[in-house]
């Protein structure tokens, strides 16, 4: 029989896990969405690691383009080590965490929870001690998840994002395209990308682009190839590499763009052709590509889905390439599922 890792027995557990989350999620956002629309937060803080920060990067793109919110990202250290007080009046933070035992992350629930400042949390460990700690608990309910690489609770805290901004802003067809994700989401992890497999097959360095809500995607796919691959990836916003991290891209090099069916992707589709034009070996999941490699992708009918679906036919493709490579994606060298930073 062929040996099946634990990470793509997971990844073929996405869809059910994100049905599963859909059953739960909207009763359990539901208090934070109200307290939402009631107390209207001047901004939202994230606190997280790792998967769990790219998730909230999404977040930061969603609340921004959806409700006009500004989010901004914080440095865990800034309560663990350096014990800094924040002013948090009229503010919301959300700490996310697979596991919800991380202390960095742990350290800014405790250190924000005042009257001033909601706090909830989006874990896969609904009895941790970071969902224990925050007012507004949310359960990603992706199941057991053994792979040291997290799929299906990176996928499901993207989902917890789309329905809570869903129900803030009381849009019933972003809730409606999402309620669809698991049917699409079974679509995206059975594209295979062979092309891009071969020729990754001896690289050991490349870009991965993104832009709004793709860059979150980009981040994502970087971590995964350098954990379960051993290849140096670097993310970049397709705007952000034309100021300086362009000038490496030579002949062959190669480039890995995520490209949803946003106001984005022309703008990430035209970067990709000049890389293209100069010799770059270039992939994106864009029909408005001609030089480049068009990979094939799944359309979820909405540009706030569309990452979900790119990530999920990502991670299929990524365990394949491990193990082309002769990598075992559940058991890399130096890292552990649960990883406690101070």
């Amino acid at each position: 029989m062929q040996y099946e890792s634990k990470m793509l027995q997971e990844i073929k557990e996405i869809p059910d896990a994100a049905s599963n989350l859909l059953d739960e999620v909207e009763s359990q956002v539901s208090q934070l969405v109200n307290i939402f629309n009631e107390r209207q937060p001047n901004f939202i803080m994230t606190a997280a690691r790792g998967s769990s920060d790219h998730a909230a990067t999404f977040l930061k793109y969603l609340f921004e383009i959806q409700l006009g919110v500004p989010v901004v990202s914080l440095g865990p250290s800034i309560s663990s080590i350096y014990e800094s007080k924040l002013s948090l009046k009229n503010s919301l933070c959300i700490g996310i965490s697979q596991s919800g035992q991380s202390p960095d992350t742990l350290s800014v629930i405790s250190s924000v929870k005042n009257k001033e400042c909601i706090t909830a949390s989006f874990t896969n460990n609904i009895n941790s001690p970071l969902a224990q700690k925050s007012k507004f608990p949310i359960s990603l309910n992706a199941g057991n998840e053994k792979s040291v690489a997290a799929t299906k609770t990176f996928v499901n805290s993207l989902i917890v994002c789309l329905v809570l901004v869903a129900k803030i802003s009381k849009d019933d067809e972003l809730l409606n395209k999402i309620h669809r994700l698991p049917k699409m989401l079974d679509k995206a992890i059975g594209i295979q990308w062979s092309d891009l497999k071969n020729e990754l097959a001896n690289c050991n360095q490349l870009y991965t682009l993104g832009r709004g809500l793709s860059f979150a995607i980009s981040n994502e796919a970087s971590l995964k190839l350098i954990e379960t691959c051993g290849i140096h990836a670097s993310s970049y916003s397709s705007a952000e590499i034309l100021h300086g991290p362009v000038e490496i891209v030579e002949e062959n090099y190669p480039v890995l763009a995520f490209i949803s069916r946003d106001a984005a992707e022309y703008s990430i589709s035209s970067v990709c052709e000049n890389l293209a034009v100069k010799k770059a070996k270039v992939f994106g999941t864009s029909n408005q590509l001609c030089v480049s490699k068009r990979l094939d992708f799944v359309t979820t009918g909405h540009p706030f889905t569309d990452p979900v679906a790119l990530i999920a036919s990502f991670y299929t493709f990524i365990e394949n390439l491990a193990l082309s490579r002769g990598r075992n994606p559940d058991q890399p060298r130096l890292l552990k599922k649960v990883t406690k930073t101070i």
